[in-house]
C-alpha cells in the first residue's frame, strides 16, 4: 500500500505567537479544533470523538517532538510501527504578520480525499470556535 504527504494550510486571523501554539500543542487547544475532548498524560494524548456514554470514538497518540512557537508533531498509537506521523506547523506571513496553520499527514491509497476534507473540516471547526 502506497502513502501519500497531505498538506493542508490555512491563514489565521491571529499575530499571536502565543494563541496559535496552544491551539496545537496542548490539549485544551487541540479540543477546540480537532476532537470534541483530548485528554494528556505525559507524552500520550487521549482524542475522543462524540459522547462518552452514547456513541464515540477513542485515539490515542504520543508527542513525538516539539520545537516550541514552530510545531508539534504527533502520532498515532496505531500508527507507531509505520512511523507515520501528523504535524501542526506555524508559520508567520511576512506580509500581513497574520500566522499561518499548516498540517502535514500521511495518507493512503485511496484516503488522500478523505483526509485532506477531514482537516479541512477541522480547519473550519477551529475558525468556528475562535474566529481564526
Amino acid at each position: 500500500m502506497s502513502k501519500l504527504i497531505i498538506s493542508v494550510e490555512r491563514e489565521l486571523k491571529s499575530k499571536s505567537a502565543r494563541i496559535i501554539w496552544a491551539l496545537i500543542s496542548t490539549p485544551e487547544g487541540l479540543a477546540k479544533w480537532i476532537a470534541d475532548e483530548v485528554e494528556a498524560n505525559g507524552e500520550q494524548l487521549t482524542f475522543v470523538w462524540g459522547n462518552r456514554w452514547q456513541a464515540h470514538e477513542i485515539k490515542h497518540a504520543r508527542i513525538l517532538e516539539q520545537v516550541p512557537q514552530t510545531y508539534s508533531r504527533y502520532i498515532w498509537e496505531e500508527d507507531e510501527e509505520s512511523g507515520n506521523y501528523w504535524e501542526l506547523r506555524m508559520d508567520r506571513n511576512e506580509l500581513t504578520g497574520d500566522y499561518m496553520l499548516s498540517v502535514t499527514d500521511v495518507a493512503h491509497d485511496g484516503d488522500t480525499e478523505t483526509l485532506v476534507e477531514i482537516w479541512e473540516d477541522n480547519m473550519e471547526r477551529l475558525h468556528r470556535n475562535t474566529g481564526l
